[in-house]
């Protein structure tokens, strides 16, 4: 008996839960907010599974969904700042250079959106360039073009880093 759209969708959603999860909190850097992120994904992707023609394309399609949710709760972020409280923000010291992951994955956060979401994607996530261009909407050589300019950019603040 071959599974139905749906079936394929759970299955999908219930087996890469901890990937979602971790290129959600990628954009918004806060465990609640990536929580909601997920959710929100989930929810729209369960409720819009009809509109998918293609089993093949459930993982492209749901990280069209991420992506855009993450997305959206950086504008809320943006547009609707938190009050202050007049208490001021602990900054804790760090040396550059001293953990490479966590600097790169700053440098990565530092880029646009639209090249930070190419390079999340096809580095962290694992997808091919056709796969994140069906993702994002994109044509597959901007997608191309993108991801090489973010890596020249990154190559480049890394170097100055260094230097």
């Amino acid at each position: 008996m071959e599974k139905d759209l749906y079936e394929i969708l759970v299955e999908y959603i219930l087996d890469d839960q901890n990937r979602f999860y971790r290129l959600a909190y990628s954009y918004v850097q806060n465990k609640d907010d990536a929580l909601d992120i997920v959710q929100n994904a989930i929810c729209k992707a369960l409720e819009r599974y009809e509109t998918l023609r293609d089993a093949g394309a459930v993982r492209a399609w749901f990280y069209r969904i991420l992506v855009n949710e993450s997305l959206m709760m950086l504008k809320k972020k943006k547009e609707s700042p938190l009050p202050d409280d007049g208490a001021a923000l602990e900054i804790p010291y760090h040396e550059r250079g001293y953990d490479i992951q966590e600097d790169l994955y700053e440098q990565i956060n530092q880029l646009n959106e639209e090249v930070q979401t190419v390079i999340k994607l096809r580095f962290y996530e694992e997808l091919t360039l056709p796969e994140i261009a069906e993702a994002t909407g994109t044509n597959l050589n901007t997608v191309k073009a993108r991801l090489y300019r973010g890596l020249k950019t990154l190559r480049q603040n890394i170097e100055e880093v260094d230097a």
